[in-house]
């Protein structure tokens, strides 16, 4: 009697289309499990009959070694764990300079494509051509050793005044010096951002409902930005002040230094990147119908304020989903730096500190779990940014 019950059972269930869907799911997540499993138990044995700890204990073991470049304090005697984090940073660092960077040329270039200037436009469009079909590795190498490696030794450094010096050893510029009550300072800047962050919501449901923008709304943004920050720094006695690089016998000191190592991998991914970005940037404002700028232009708008009110925030619609994945491409090909002895994270950790502790899935699996986490991150801002730009339709 019961296996004719649950014979029926099962072939109503099977019949129903939502059932068969979650048992075949089911089937295929249990399949995964089992299959992750099985491969986690064999690397287990084979470390083990090699002889190989597993664990992440190593991350507390003193380093050793020292990084060209930090950003935190660090020195031999930190630990390994300290060196995934300036590898962490340094990484961070490239990446998003690189991305500022690349978006900017990249729309100037992308802009500048579409120009009535004849020359200007061959210009634009020989970048694109030139730089987008050169290996990255190369564009890296070029800059490293055929521009930065032919500069002046520390003694004849290239000048432009007391604030800029150029030489082998990388780029001196001044650095920037608060004294006074810091910490009420940088207080500021975070609840500046909270009222700039608010006023852009309330404003956002304001164009939502209404379909106009709040008249005052630019004049709030311009006081939570920079007049907050401001009185706040004033009132506290905060002061600015410069350090200024000072060139000594042998060498340079004070001020802030960037290594060669680092200018040359921004610039290669800068200039690599912006060439994708300015196709993606001239598609998109080539996807605005040639009747939008005819109707702007008849309201008696110049070309410049045609672009900015008119063409790019309608492109914007169609340059978003391409340019995330650029931005994701260049954060992933600032790897690459292991090429030249850039301190990232691949070559500080999953390449020194893998090389002295032997634990090859650990450090790798972190490094993997690291730039799948900032792609996903990046990825998640940008669809955010993506349904904010969005028309609405009304």
């Amino acid at each position: 009697m019961l296996k004719v019950l649950f014979k029926r059972l099962f072939s109503k269930l099977w019949r129903d289309p939502v059932w068969r869907d979650v048992l075949f799911q089911t089937g295929l997540i249990l399949a995964i499990v089992l299959v992750g499993y099985q491969i986690i138990q064999n690397t287990l044995h084979n470390l083990e009959t090699l002889g190989i700890s597993t664990g992440f204990g190593f991350l507390s073991e003193s380093a050793g070694f020292g990084i060209i470049q930090s950003l935190i304090e660090y020195d031999e005697s930190f630990s390994f764990g300290r060196t995934f984090v300036v590898g962490l940073l340094n990484t961070l660092l490239v990446s998003s300079l690189g991305v500022v960077l690349a978006t900017l040329l990249g729309f100037l270039i992308g802009i500048a494509s579409l120009s009535s200037n004849w020359l200007l436009t061959r210009l634009a469009v020989a970048y694109v051509e030139c730089f987008r079909n050169i290996p990255l590795l190369l564009q890296i190498f070029f800059w490293y050793f055929a521009v930065l490696g032919v500069l002046p030794s520390p003694r004849e450094s290239l000048a432009w005044g007391d604030w800029l010096f150029l030489n082998v050893r990388g780029v001196y510029i001044p650095k920037p010096e608060l004294t006074g009550e810091t910490p009420v300072f940088y207080g500021s800047f975070l609840f500046a951002f909270l009222v700039t962050v608010s006023l852009a919501w309330a404003g956002r449901q304001y164009k939502r409902q209404t379909g106009r923008t709040l008249p005052w709304i630019k004049s709030l943004f311009l006081v939570g930005i920079v007049a907050i920050p401001l009185i706040t720094g004033w009132v506290s006695g905060v002061r600015v002040g410069w350090e200024l690089p000072v060139q000594g016998r042998f060498n340079l000191s004070g001020g802030l230094s960037l290594i060669p190592e680092l200018v040359a991998l921004l610039l290669a991914l800068s200039i690599y990147t912006a060439a994708f970005i300015a196709e993606v940037v001239r598609a998109g404002i080539q996807s605005v119908s040639k009747g939008q700028r005819e109707a702007a232009a008849a309201l008696g708008l110049r070309q410049g304020r045609i672009l900015k009110l008119v063409v790019i925030p309608q492109a914007m619609r169609v340059i978003i989903p391409p340019m995330t994945n650029q931005y994701l491409n260049l954060i992933k090909n600032s790897s690459l730096a292991t090429a030249i002895g850039y301190p990232d994270l691949v070559n500080v950790f999953a390449g020194t500190t893998l090389n002295q502790t032997g634990q090859a899935v650990e450090v790798i699996a972190m490094t993997m779990a690291v730039y799948l986490l900032i792609s996903l991150m990046v990825s998640l801002f940008m669809n955010a940014y993506n349904r904010y730009m969005a028309m609405v339709e009304r």
